[in-house]
């Protein structure tokens, strides 16, 4: 890694370690949605960014791990047991959802996944013996590690710091090994992929199981946060929000996702100043970022730095995320 990025990269972490000192709950609790949104939000990013297919269930998988790891721990396990197992489950489950995209692609594809979302919605909604339908379950308990408590809001901001780095530290990994290069000639060319060796049936239900396990760990992370859970929080809308991390922050790039989750979980709490208009002045945000620059916030910076530097746009990034 160049000496710039290295120290661009301390930065950043140097900056995510001080941002709530001296903060209320509240906006400590938005930074925490926004860390584990990012997780989620990673994982969907490989589903369509790196690997071009597209998917609505995100937040289907968030709910599948939320509630399996609640269950557990409300169970007597211990979230570094039960959050494993909860991401396991969304690797199966990611894996089985994954064949669909072996015969169906682009629209027909998020049909399927929309079916995926709302079937789990009702499931969450209706299996009350397990889930508690629609009262959720009350009394999550937080973790806590060798005498580190996680009661304290400040304290559970920096355990699911934590967690963020290490996911993000193996993405990055995942998407510069020979997998992520894989996953990336699935994107652009399925036909030449396949032709240069790449196991394309493979590839694709790996994209999904990965994606989804991801989305497992930030429903493990979700349950948690807020001590109570219910289907609501889990819903297609939830889905169409992560989808839109992705797109605004870029997708197909490593830091794409974080800063879409940041536009889309802590930019309305800046513009709350603006009273009943705040919705509608971030709506207008997002519609003309979308207008104007449809590969997101890196695809604009990248844009702006290519003209200063005389550089070109990488071409299968071109046109932004193709749903």
């Amino acid at each position: 890694m160049p000496l710039r990025n290295l120290i661009l990269l301390l930065l950043g972490i140097a900056a995510l370690i001080a941002a709530p000192l001296g903060q209320g709950n509240y906006v400590i609790y938005v930074l925490c949605s926004w860390l584990i949104f990012s997780i989620a939000a990673m994982g969907l990013n490989l589903t369509l960014g790196y690997a071009g297919q597209v998917s609505l269930a995100q937040a289907a998988f968030m709910g599948i791990g939320a509630y399996t790891s609640a269950l557990l721990t409300m169970a007597g396990w211990h979230w570094i047991l039960a959050a494993p197992a909860a991401m396991a489950l969304c690797f199966v489950i990611g894996l089985l959802l994954g064949y669909p995209a072996l015969r169906v692609q682009h629209h027909f594809l998020a049909f399927v996944t929309l079916a995926f979302n709302t079937l789990v919605f009702l499931v969450l909604r209706n299996e009350e013996w397990l889930t508690g339908g629609s009262l959720g379950l009350v009394g999550i308990m937080r973790p806590s590690f060798l005498g580190f408590d996680t009661m304290p809001q400040i304290h559970f901001y920096y355990f699911t710091l934590v967690v963020f780095l290490i996911v993000a530290a193996l993405f990055w990994g995942l998407v510069r090994s020979p997998w992520g290069r894989a996953f990336r000639a699935l994107r652009e060319n399925p036909i030449r992929a396949n032709s240069l060796g790449v196991d394309i049936r493979r590839m694709t239900l790996l994209a999904f199981a990965i994606g989804s396990s991801l989305g497992g760990l930030a429903g493990a992370l979700a349950a948690p946060l807020v001590q109570f859970i219910d289907p609501p929080a889990f819903s297609l809308v939830h889905s169409l929000k992560i989808l839109l991390m992705v797109v605004v922050g870029g997708s197909g790039y490593f830091f794409g996702p974080i800063l879409g989750a940041g536009l889309v979980i802590v930019m309305p709490e800046f513009l709350r100043f603006t009273e009943g208009y705040y919705l509608m002045i971030y709506a207008a945000t997002v519609l003309v970022l979308m207008i104007f620059c449809p590969t997101g916030l890196i695809g604009l910076g990248k844009r702006i730095a290519g003209r200063f530097k005389g550089q070109r746009v990488r071409a299968d990034l071109k046109q932004g995320a193709q749903l």
